[in-house]
C-alpha cells in the first residue's frame, strides 16, 4: 500500500508542478491494468489521500478533490459515513468552482450513487436523470455517458420503472457501448447487466424473459472472467446473479 500512496503523491506533485501525468486519479485507479481500486485497498487509499491533503486551505482544489476520493471509497462499505462527506464535497465544488461543470458533475454522480446504495432511489433518480442528460450533451459517445446512463437506469429499476429502463438500455446504452467502447469494457458489461436486472425484477417477466436474462448474464460472466478474473467483485456478483436466474428458470419448468 505504501508504494501506491507514494506513486499517487508523486503523480499529484507532477501535475501541479509540470501539468503532466494522471494527477489525483492515481489514488483511484491502477494505470498498469486500467482497473479502479476496490475493496480494502480502495478504502485505505481513500483515507490516505484525504490525510495527505487535509491540511491545505479549504479552497484548495486538490484538498476538495481528495474529499471526494474519500467519500467515493467509503460509499461501498460505509454509505452512511460517505453521504455527509460527498454532500460537503459537492457544496465546496459549487462554492469555489462553480465554473467547473465537469467537476460538479463528478461530485453529483458520486452523491447520487451513494443515495442509491442507501436505498434512497427517488432522490437518486432526480439527480441521475439530470446528470445523464448533461453527459449526453457534453460528452456524447464517451465512456462516462455510458456509465452515468447505467447509473440512471439502476435508479429507474430501483423505483420500479422497468419499461423505461429497458428501453433506454436496449435503444441507447448497449448500442452506444458496443460502438464506442467494445463489449469487453467494464461499463459496457454493466449496461448489459442492468438490462438483465430490469428483466428479472419486472413482475411481468415470463419464462422467455428469464431465459433472456440467463443469456445476458452468461455472456457478461464469460467476459468478466476473462478480462477481470474470477475473483473480481463484479465477476463474483455476476456469477451469483446467474445462479439466481437459473434457479428461477428451474422453478418455472
Amino acid at each position: 500500500l505504501s508504494c501506491l500512496v507514494r506513486q499517487a503523491e508523486m503523480s499529484v506533485k507532477e501535475i501541479e508542478e509540470w501539468g503532466t501525468g494522471e494527477g489525483i486519479l492515481k489514488w483511484q485507479k491502477c494505470f498498469d491494468c486500467g482497473q479502479g481500486f476496490h475493496g480494502p485497498v480502495h478504502l485505505a487509499l481513500g483515507w490516505a489521500c484525504w490525510k495527505t491533503y487535509v491540511g491545505r486551505p479549504g479552497a484548495d482544489g486538490v484538498r476538495t478533490t481528495a474529499m471526494g476520493v474519500l467519500g467515493d471509497s467509503l460509499r461501498a462499505s460505509r454509505p452512511e459515513e460517505a453521504l455527509p462527506v460527498l454532500e460537503a464535497n459537492l457544496a465546496l465544488k459549487r462554492r469555489y468552482w462553480s465554473h467547473d461543470e465537469q467537476g460538479i458533475l463528478v461530485a453529483q454522480t458520486n452523491l447520487a450513487a451513494c443515495l442509491s446504495t442507501l436505498g434512497r432511489h427517488e432522490g437518486a433518480l432526480v439527480l441521475k436523470r439530470k446528470i445523464y442528460a448533461k453527459y449526453k450533451t457534453i460528452h456524447g459517445a464517451e465512456s462516462s455517458t455510458v456509465q452515468t446512463g447505467g447509473n440512471f437506469c439502476g435508479s429507474l429499476i430501483g423505483v420500479g420503472r422497468f419499461a423505461e429502463a429497458k428501453a433506454i438500455l436496449r435503444d441507447q446504452l448497449i448500442p452506444l457501448s458496443k460502438r464506442s467502447l467494445g463489449m469487453d469494457h467494464d461499463y459496457a458489461l454493466d449496461a448489459v447487466e442492468w438490462l438483465a436486472q430490469a428483466v428479472c425484477r419486472d413482475p411481468d417477466s415470463g419464462r422467455e424473459d428469464w431465459r433472456e436474462a440467463e443469456t445476458l448474464y452468461q455472456g457478461t460472466l464469460e467476459r468478466r472472467r476473462r478480462v477481470f478474473g474470477p475473483a473480481h467483485p463484479k465477476t463474483v456478483w455476476c456469477e451469483g446473479e446467474l445462479g439466481i436466474v437459473r434457479a428461477e428458470l428451474a422453478s418455472l419448468e
